[in-house]
């Protein structure tokens, strides 16, 4: 899943970048509102992340321009600013959730996956399909049981595919999901990493769970 930071203080923007990839999310980082608003009105995030205070555009006027678009991104604002009327301004604004600074990163991350999930239309976060579960708390595979190891990329593909079983997902909608703007590997990364997945979930005595669709991508469903 592919995270937008948008952060004016540097270090934070860069400890929160490095610990979201850590987490094996793909993120974008930048420090103006001007360049979040390009960055999101360039590329499909599943989530956005908003300092309030920022140069250039303020959060607010970047999450009201995002709406105004017509798009529909998860955002979290984050703010020094704790009053009452400003978190109401900030979710009438169109933003999805709202954290104070000074936060703990364990509760940014669960709100970041109550977001993940909320767009997902899941209950939790913890996906089945068949006998193969992904838990995105505890960052583990099983497939009929038995505990399967996965990259970090390897992990957010799958989780990217079971968020969205059963929908056919062309090459470039995984890409935009699933790797960020400093990926410069070949143009069959996803063709490769799938190719990795079917070694990892599919090459036991279990049905086929990822398909290949001629011409339009991949999908992963039974049958």
């Amino acid at each position: 899943m592919r995270i937008l930071i948008a952060e004016d203080e540097r270090d934070l923007n860069n400890i929160l970048a490095k610990r979201i990839r850590a987490a094996g999310y793909a993120v974008d980082a930048c420090f103006d509102g001007c360049e979040a608003l390009d960055y999101l009105i360039g590329a499909d995030y599943d989530v956005a992340v908003l300092d309030i205070l920022m140069p250039g555009m303020d959060g607010l006027e970047v999450l009201r321009r995002l709406r105004k678009e017509g798009r529909d991104t998860p955002v979290l604002l984050l703010t020094a600013r704790d009053a009452v009327a400003d978190r109401v301004r900030g979710l009438d604004a169109g933003a999805s959730d709202y954290l104070v600074k000074p936060f703990a990163f364990d509760e940014l991350m669960a709100r970041v996956r109550v977001l993940l999930r909320t767009a997902s239309a899941s209950p939790t976060n913890v996906f089945t399909l068949a006998d193969l579960t992904l838990d995105c708390n505890r960052h583990t595979v099983e497939r009929a049981g038995t505990p399967v190891a996965l990259s970090a990329k390897e992990f957010a593909l799958l989780e990217y595919l079971l968020r969205n079983q059963g929908a056919v997902l062309s090459r470039e909608q995984i890409e935009n999901h699933v790797w960020d703007y400093n990926y410069e590997g070949g143009t069959n990364v996803v063709d490769v990493y799938i190719r990795y997945l079917r070694k990892k979930i599919d090459s036991g005595d279990g049905a086929r769970l990822i398909h290949t669709v001629r011409g339009a991508g991949y999908v992963l469903r039974e049958g």
